[in-house]
């Protein structure tokens, strides 16, 4: 999720420099799309919604990569401070007698 999150930000970086760039009338073309001005304000509101979504799963994996940190160090510690028991068979049953 971290990774799909950064490649969206930066694919959302890309479209808003480039809706920036182009803008200098009431038509523009953003890569080579003719657009009204309104058609490029709705590109940009999409591409703070796309931002906010990206950012949204870069929180998420950042929260799951360190959760997952947290119970490795835990489960390290508790291994360091048990004693370990050496491991246990049961008694093997004595041959039937004919």
């Amino acid at each position: 999720m971290l990774a799909l999150g950064f490649l969206l930000l930066a694919a959302v970086a890309v479209a808003t420099v480039g809706g920036i760039l182009v803008s200098d009338g009431d038509n523009v073309a953003l890569y080579g799309i003719d657009m009204s001005a309104m058609a490029l304000f709705s590109v940009g509101l999409a591409c703070g919604v796309l931002a906010l979504v990206s950012l949204r799963l870069i929180l998420a994996g950042t929260k799951r990569e360190v959760r997952v940190r947290r119970e490795h160090r835990k489960l390290a510690q508790q291994e360091r401070h048990e004693p370990t028991a050496p491991p246990t068979t049961p008694p093997a049953d004595p041959p039937a007698r004919p």
